[in-house]
């Protein structure tokens, strides 16, 4: 069984692989209940279609953290990141679709003094 760790936003993916019939769990729940919508799926099963491995292992993974988007990109890092510890010949197709690279964009904080971390407070010249 390998681990890996992926990240977005404030979401945090631990993601535990092993060699099985293709069941990826996350949350003690199927990821076709956890993640509803097909595009959501889609990024979930991206790593194992690049590589050509679907059906071929078995997703153990807990998710914490951050929206539904966010989570399932967190789990896409992680898979990612575990299918290249089980083969290193799937690190240049993961690399060539930029799967293997952390999304550094984070919420920008609130300053002091305005309404959001753009937006100021409605100003009045008179």
């Amino acid at each position: 069984m390998i681990n890996a760790l992926g990240r977005r936003k404030t979401s945090v993916a631990r993601v535990y692989i092993k060699p099985g019939k293709g069941k990826i769990t996350v949350n003690q729940k199927d990821y076709k209940v956890y993640f509803p919508t097909m595009p959501l799926q889609f990024k979930v099963n991206q790593p194992f279609s690049i590589t050509g491995s679907e059906k071929q292992y078995d997703v153990v993974a807990t998710i914490e953290g951050g929206g539904i988007t966010g989570q399932a990109e967190a789990l896409r890092l992680g898979i990612s990141r575990a299918l290249v510890k089980i083969s290193e010949e799937n690190k240049p197709k993961l690399k060539a679709e930029s799967l293997l690279t952390r999304d550094p964009r984070m919420v920008e904080r609130k300053k002091p003094g305005q309404k959001k971390a753009r937006k100021r407070f409605q100003f009045s010249k008179r």
